[in-house]
C-alpha cells in the first residue's frame, strides 16, 4: 500500500486598537467569495478520503470502471478497464492525490491473495479545485452519461464511487500507473506537510525568496497545504502571508511549524471517520479566517480582511497578521495609506 509523501511591501493605515474578541460565526451565517475555494480537497480532506475508502472498499473487487470525461484520464496503458476484475487493497495519499491500491483476486486454490507489489496497479486521482469523490452504497450499474458532472465511476460488488467535478473548467485528472511516481505531479511534491519537523521545515523555507503565503502551496516545495488551510496556519501563527519565507527568524519559523501540525491535526481529527460526504461541512466548520471576508476574526475581533486574484482570493487579519496594515490587492492602483 502507497505511503505518504512528501507551495514584500506592504500597505499601511492607521494602527486600530483590536476590538473585544469575537465568537465563532455559525457555519450558516458565513458569506463565500467567488474564489474563495471552500471545498478545494486539501491534505486534511484527501487523508479521510483515503481512510474512508480503505475501510469500505478493501477486499471488493472491481466490477465496472466507466470513463464519463474526455479529459480525465492522463494514461492510456494501462487502460481503465485492466482494473476490472482486481481487488482493492488499499488507499493512501501523495500530498493532495489520493492513491487507491489495486491488486490481483487471490487464486481459486487458495494460494496467496497477492504475489508482490509489483503486481499492484494504481488508480491516483487528483481533485484539482471542484472535484470530489461521492460513494454509494449501491451505485447504479447504469453508466454515467459523457459530460455531466461525472467525470469516473469505479462500481464495486458492494456499492462504489464516483469522481465528480463541478462547473464547466474540467482539471480533474486520474492515472492507471504501476507506481505512483511515475505520475509526473507526484514526482515533484516536496516534502509532505506532515512529515517536516521544525529542522526540516527551516531548511525548505531557506532557500525560498518568494512570499510566504505563496511558498507552502507550492507543492514543490511542501506537499499537501492548499489555499484554505495556509491561510489558517498563517494565521495561527500570526505571520503576513506577504513575509518572505527565507528571512523568517527562528521564532517565527518555530510559530509556522508549531501552527502547521496543529491545524493540519485538527482537521485530520475532524474528518477521518466521517462519511465522504460530510467532509466539505467538516472543513467548513474548524475555518477561522478563510472564506469569512468581512467577519470579526475569532481572536481579536478585526474584520477579516481579503487579497484578490484573478482567479483566487486569500484571507487573513490584519491586527493579528501583518501589524494593523492592509496588503495591497489587484483591486488597488497601489498601496492602501
Amino acid at each position: 500500500m502507497a505511503a505518504e509523501q512528501g507551495g514584500h511591501r506592504q500597505g499601511s493605515r492607521k494602527q486600530r486598537q483590536p476590538r473585544a474578541r469575537a465568537a465563532l460565526q455559525p457555519v450558516a451565517r458565513r458569506r463565500e467569495y467567488p474564489g474563495t475555494l471552500v471545498g478545494m480537497p486539501e491534505l486534511p480532506e484527501v487523508t479521510a478520503l483515503a481512510a474512508f475508502l480503505a475501510e469500505h472498499a478493501t477486499g471488493q473487487p472491481i466490477v465496472a470502471v466507466t470513463v464519463a470525461s474526455l479529459n480525465v484520464l492522463t494514461t492510456y496503458d494501462p487502460p481503465a478497464s485492466a482494473l476490472v476484475g482486481r481487488v482493492i487493497t488499499g488507499a493512501g495519499r501523495y500530498g493532495k492525490f489520493l492513491d487507491i491500491v489495486t491488486g490481483p483476486v487471490a487464486p481459486a486454490n487458495g494460494g496467496s491473495p497477492r504475489s508482490a507489489q509489483e503486481d499492484d496497479l494504481h488508480l491516483v486521482i487528483h481533485l484539482a479545485r471542484a472535484g470530489w469523490l461521492r460513494w454509494s452504497d449501491s451505485l447504479s450499474a447504469v453508466p454515467p452519461k459523457m459530460g455531466g458532472p461525472i467525470a469516473l465511476r469505479v462500481r464495486l460488488s458492494n456499492g462504489g464511487f464516483d469522481i465528480t467535478e463541478a462547473g464547466t473548467k474540467k482539471s480533474v485528472a486520474a492515472a492507471i500507473v504501476r507506481d505512483p511516481k511515475s505520475v509526473p505531479g507526484v514526482a515533484r511534491l516536496g516534502p509532505d506537510a506532515l512529515t517536516l519537523d521544525l529542522e526540516s521545515l527551516s531548511t525548505v523555507l531557506k532557500r525560498q525568496n518568494g512570499r510566504l503565503k505563496n511558498t507552502i502551496t507550492d507543492q514543490t516545495v511542501i506537499a499537501g497545504i492548499g489555499n484554505a488551510y495556509s491561510d489558517e496556519i498563517l494565521h495561527t501563527a500570526k505571520l503576513s502571508p506577504f513575509a518572505t519565507a527565507g528571512k523568517l527568524s527562528s521564532d517565527e519559523l518555530d510559530r509556522l511549524w508549531t501552527a502547521m501540525t496543529a491545524v493540519l491535526g485538527a482537521a485530520i481529527d475532524r474528518s477521518v471517520g466521517a462519511e465522504a460526504a460530510r467532509l466539505k461541512g467538516e472543513k467548513r466548520t474548524g475555518l477561522r479566517v478563510h472564506a469569512r471576508t468581512g467577519l470579526p476574526c475569532p481572536v481579536c475581533g478585526d474584520v477579516i480582511a481579503e487579497v484578490s486574484f484573478a482567479d483566487r482570493s486569500f484571507q487573513y487579519c490584519p491586527t493579528c497578521q501583518t501589524g494593523g496594515r492592509l496588503l495591497a490587492d489587484r483591486r488597488r492602483s497601489r498601496l492602501v495609506k
